[in-house]
C-alpha cells in the first residue's frame, strides 16, 4: 500500500507526510510542472501540464489497496474502479456508494455555473484548524481499517 496525494493546490499535504511518517507508509505527490513541491518523505512527480495530465498519470500507477488523496471527484471515480481508497481533503470518503451522486452534482454546479457566467458564485470557506484535524482523524481511521 502507497498513498498518492493530487497534491496540486492541496491543503493537507503536510498532515499525509507526518501520519504516514509515523507508519512507514510511502507516499507520491503529483503535481504539474506549475507548482513547485518538496518534500523530505514523499516522493515529487511533475507532470507536464495539460488538461487531467496529472489525474491521467497518478491513475496509472494506482493499485488495489493504495490510498488516494483528492478533490477531484472524477479521479476519485477512476482510483475507485482500480480498486483504491479515495479520500477528500474534508474528511469525506468516497466511495462505491456516493461517487455518482457526487459527480452528478459536480455536473450539475458546473451547469449552473455556465447558465449564470455574468455572477460569480462563492467559493469554498477559508480552511480552520478544525478541517486539518477531521482530515487527519478520517486518514488515520482509514489507514487502520486497511492494516487492521
Amino acid at each position: 500500500m502507497q498513498i498518492l496525494v493530487d497534491a496540486d493546490a492541496c491543503p493537507v499535504v503536510h498532515i499525509v507526510e507526518q501520519l504516514s511518517q509515523k507508519r512507514n507508509i510511502p507516499v507520491t505527490l503529483f503535481c504539474d510542472t506549475s507548482h513547485v513541491l518538496q518534500s523530505d518523505y514523499a516522493v515529487v512527480r511533475s507532470i507536464d501540464a495539460g488538461a487531467d495530465a496529472v489525474d491521467f498519470a497518478l491513475t496509472a500507477v494506482c493499485k488495489a489497496g493504495d490510498v488516494v488523496i483528492t478533490q477531484d471527484y472524477g479521479l476519485a471515480a477512476m482510483t475507485l474502479a482500480k480498486g483504491a481508497y479515495g479520500l477528500h481533503q474534508s474528511g469525506m470518503r468516497y466511495t462505491d456508494d456516493n461517487i455518482d451522486r457526487l459527480l452528478m452534482e459536480r455536473h450539475l454546479a458546473k451547469k449552473a455555473r455556465r447558465a449564470n457566467a455574468r455572477h460569480h458564485l462563492k467559493g469554498p470557506p477559508r480552511r480552520t484548524e478544525d478541517d486539518n484535524k477531521r482530515f487527519a482523524t478520517a486518514l488515520e481511521k482509514l489507514l487502520d481499517e486497511i492494516n487492521m
